[in-house]
């Protein structure tokens, strides 16, 4: 019965609860208050961690993870793709996987309040993944544990490429969409069948259930994966203690013996009661049967190696609901082979309730408490693992060339003058690879089929160069190489450009090959020029004659070095006696001057015309063309190819021939070229240390140079005239079965870039 007690004082106090004890109830308010406060607060924080994980935190960890596609190449070794695999050999590769799990299962396990609001984030998801009729492995890691997931990979799997890529998507927009989730028949302390007690690749099942998709359809087995808290091994344990004890395998999970001793027994086993004498001799007297021996075996196996939380998740998109069933009908039943029925664990499907949940925990990869199984290291690796070099199954997505090691010695910073190569990453580890100096000296030689990367390659070296403040000329029979370039070019060197474009009819620049600043180089000019014939013409249309014709009419057109002509003008000086007697009063050379006195003069006007003819067939379609006519017609070149050279000037020669034509862009070409290499043997009148490197690049530089390549690659480089040539296979240097130009590039280039090449050229 509650009163309420008034005592009156100076003022009125209020009345003070009391229970009829005397016990003040106002305590007992505070108390309910601030349990009820507890309560609220306490749900709060549970409906707040609800909110987080479910929502805010999922979409978090998401975006933090980094996804990472794993390839290896089909066979590493020969011998593997001329035999079969051994059973022993199928699981020693399969047992390196184990190692990576071993690693994932090391990790500590996140705890502590904030794990416990927003959930763990070291959770990793293995997935094996059709997309496109392309079967692929993925690992997705969380950002801070990216480089630890990639050094375990490269540490189990040594030929395995690791690269990070945007988010694959297998959903087709109008099909059927059905996940489902994996749970045990028994608790997660009994094992499933493993890789050491299957006779094949587990793999190859899971993987078979992909191979004959339509491209429309994708599918996915997602594993989500966290190192598991050490307590997860005591219930294997205890269990296997039991029935070590006498408990059949049913009462060892109960706790409890049912065997005729009755309540009385079981009570004074557990509470102690029992003498010890009495427990000892049970336990001695106790023999485990083979199959209870194989279960305890399995427990005891099962909770001796690292064990991770894994959460089993099945996708299957196809066009229509009854293919979407089949597809997941058969993933389910690939796992049927890891089941161990009578006295192990078993796979059984979980129906969702929501396949949208589904499908959204798919996408972001969430742990699903509720479908929580245990499993070792071993048992993980029997359920993902990179193909094996023997799997079956086709349309994997494997690694076409291995990758390695930077070599030693190769530098991995800049140096005055080197050029960055690109990037190297082996085993996560990404590495510049750059190329000395003094190698580019010795020339470059790059080789690859059409698309492999070889102009792309040139455009970033030359740029480089270019950057450098080097000298560059660039050649190539397409065009748009040059115009990347140019595209390219830094603003404080754009006054240093020189763009030689034979197809700007409107400003036709000056080419003439027999313009030479220096008598000495006049011989050399000559006979680059009838190189250059006996390029663009078969042999056996030039022959010694018109090789002797040739050269004397080309030094007569030489006498006058102000006013040089030009190979245009070689048949005016068998057809026209005015023009021909004009250049004569020029020769100073006692032996051409008898070439026309002792030898054309006394030839009939018979043999003449038959000359002319000879040399009008050749030189005849470069004069009627008039695009041609005004580039090597002029007397004057439009530059001065050493100043190029000396003052590291750029000059990007585009010879594009669906602009110019096959030959008159071979010409061209070849005349530049070898005017370089005149400039190049032009600096022997310099210091060498006052010799600044120039870069020459030819693209398909099968087509301008000629037999004198092997002088370029052995006499230039002394003269700092840099060569990178490029084409696209080893038989485009071979002529008439003449390997000269073949022999004389691989036996005087110091630096070899191999692209994609075909296998005559591998050899």
């Amino acid at each position: 019965m509650l009163f309420a007690l008034g005592f009156q004082t100076e003022e009125e106090l209020a009345p003070v609860a009391t229970a009829a004890n005397g016990f003040d109830l106002t305590y007992a308010y505070i108390i309910f208050a601030m349990l009820g406060i507890g309560l609220v607060v306490i749900a709060g924080l549970y409906a707040y961690r609800y909110i987080l994980r479910n929502f805010t935190s999922v979409r978090g960890k998401t975006f933090s993870k980094i996804i990472l596609q794993v390839t290896l190449p089909k066979f590493r070794h020969e011998e593997e793709s001329q035999r079969g695999p051994q059973k022993e050999q199928v699981q020693e590769a399969i047992a390196a996987a184990e190692t990576f799990f071993a690693a994932l299962g090391g990790l500590k396990a996140e705890k502590g309040f904030h794990a416990w609001l927003h959930g763990r984030s070291d959770e990793f998801s293995l997935e094996i993944v059709v997309q496109k009729k392309l079967i692929k492995f993925f690992l997705v890691a969380p950002a801070n544990l990216k480089e630890f997931a990639e050094q375990q990979i490269s540490s189990a799997f040594p030929y395995a490429h690791v690269e990070e890529v945007e988010d694959y998507n297998i959903f087709h927009p109008k099909g059927t969409i059905l996940g489902s989730y994996l749970a045990f028949k028994r608790e997660y302390a009994f094992p499933i069948k493993t890789y050491k007690k299957l006779d094949k690749d587990p793999l190859n099942a899971l993987t078979n259930v992909f191979s004959k998709l339509p491209e429309e359809d994708g599918a996915a087995f997602q594993f989500i994966v966290r190192s598991a808290r050490p307590s997860w091994r005591d219930r294997g344990i205890q269990i296997a203690s039991r029935m070590q004890q006498g408990m059949k395998m049913q009462e060892a999970i109960a706790g409890k013996k049912t065997d005729s001793k009755g309540f009385i027994s079981e009570f004074a086993t557990l509470s102690g009661i029992a003498s010890k004498d009495e427990k000892a001799q049970e336990k001695k007297d106790h023999r485990l049967g083979p199959q209870e021996e194989e279960v305890v075996k399995g427990l005891e196996e099962k909770a001796s190696k690292a064990g991770m939380d894994v959460c089993i998740r099945l996708i299957a998109s196809s066009t229509n609901a009854s293919s979407a069933q089949m597809l997941m009908q058969n993933m389910l039943n690939a796992f049927s082979q890891y089941n161990i029925y009578e006295y192990g664990n078993s796979f059984v499907k979980v129906v969702p309730g929501s396949v949208k949940k589904v499908i959204q925990k798919f996408i972001y990869r969430t742990f699903d408490h509720r479908n929580k199984l245990v499993l070792n290291a071993e048992e993980m690796a029997s359920l993902w693992h990179l193909p094996l070099p023997w799997t079956e199954t086709p349309n994997i997505q494997w690694l076409i060339a291995r990758k390695g090691p930077v070599p030693s010695g190769v530098p991995d910073g800049p140096e005055k003058g080197d050029v960055q190569l690109g990037y190297n990453t082996y085993r996560g580890v990404k590495t510049e690879v750059w190329m000395k100096s003094p190698d580019r000296n010795r020339h470059m030689y790059i080789i690859g089929k059409s698309g492999s990367g070889k102009s792309e390659t040139i455009a970033r070296f030359a740029l480089e160069d270019i950057k450098a403040g080097h000298g560059v000329a660039v050649v190539e029979p397409h065009g748009d190489l040059i115009e990347r370039i140019l595209q390219n070019i830094p603003r404080e060197r754009i006054d240093d450009v020189i763009v030689f474009n034979p197809s700007d009819l409107e400003r036709p620049m000056c080419l003439n090959m027999l313009e030479v600043k220096d008598e000495s180089m006049k011989d050399m000019a000559v006979q680059e020029m009838i190189a250059i014939f006996y390029k663009l013409f078969p042999p056996e249309m030039i022959g010694p004659m018109f090789e002797h014709h040739m050269r004397n009419a080309m030094l007569t057109l030489m006498s006058d070095p102000e006013n040089p002509g030009s190979i245009i003008e070689i048949p005016r000086m068998f057809s026209d006696t005015d023009f021909q007697n004009k250049w004569r009063s020029k020769i100073t050379d006692p032996v051409v001057m008898s070439y026309w006195v002792n030898e054309v003069d006394k030839t009939s006007d018979f043999h003449k015309s038959e000359m002319l003819g000879y040399l009008i067939s050749k030189v005849g379609r470069f004069v009627e063309n008039e695009m041609m006519r005004n580039i090597i017609g002029q007397q004057r070149n439009s530059f001065d190819f050493r100043e190029v050279m000396d003052k590291k000037k750029i000059l990007l020669v585009n010879l594009s021939k669906g602009k110019t034509g096959d030959v008159n862009s071979e010409l061209l070409g070849l005349i530049i070229v070898s005017k370089l290499q005149m400039a190049a043997l032009g600096r022997a009148d310099m210091p060498e240390e006052d010799r600044k490197d120039f870069y020459l690049y030819i693209d398909e530089f099968q087509n301008f140079i000629t037999d004198s390549i092997a002088t370029i690659l052995s006499e230039a480089r002394k003269y700092r005239l840099n060569l990178i040539i490029a084409h696209q296979y080893v038989g485009q240097l071979v002529k008439n079965n003449d390997t000269k130009i073949k022999d004389a590039v691989f036996g005087n280039v110091g630096t070899m870039f191999v692209a994609r090449i075909g296998p005559e050229d591998v050899e």
